[in-house]
């Protein structure tokens, strides 16, 4: 009797997955300090036009690269989308593939697959699960996979990080 555990799911690299992979993945911080390369490059590039001989066309374009990078960390997730969605993969299925090997993703542009024995942290969030292996950073959406596939999930990573509310469930 074969007792091996398989299950398949498909889904669309859209906007609402990107959002959601940025969303789980990526700690977002709102300080003064993610500002400090714009403000240095618009110091910089307004010192450059008052105190120096140097055209005004490269003391304008430093300002103005430091402003740019000011928007962009003002809107990196959607900087982040907007680029995912520009990408080739964008709007394409996606076949995951969790099984006793581990999990693995096929499209049309690519094949990854993640060996159990390669993750060495994995952490649940709200919506899916945050994967370090020794490849990378790798998001699952829980979106499309049974409480089996789950618990299938957690049992086969011990040292899985349980957000706190998830926790308090299982007491």
């Amino acid at each position: 009797m074969n007792n091996s555990f398989s299950n398949t799911t498909t889904f669309v690299l859209d906007k609402a997955y990107f959002q959601e992979c940025y969303s789980e993945s990526v700690k977002i911080e709102q300080s003064f300090k993610i500002y400090v390369k714009a403000c240095v490059l618009s110091v910089f590039g307004l010192l450059i036009l008052l105190f120096s001989d140097v055209s005004a066309y490269i003391g304008w374009f430093i300002v103005v690269l430091g402003f740019l990078d000011a928007v962009s960390v003002y809107y990196q997730k959607p900087w982040w989308v907007l680029r995912q969605m520009l990408s080739k993969a964008s709007n394409s299925e996606v076949t995951l593939l969790i099984n006793e090997q581990g999990i693995a993703t096929t499209s049309f542009y690519s094949d990854n697959k993640i060996l159990w024995a390669d993750i060495s942290k994995m952490e649940q969030t709200p919506l899916g699960f945050l994967i370090v292996h020794s490849g990378g950073r790798s998001y699952v959406s829980a979106t499309g996979l049974s409480t089996e596939t789950q618990g299938f999930i957690l049992l086969h990573v011990p040292d899985c990080d349980v957000p706190p509310e998830e926790a308090k469930k299982d007491t």
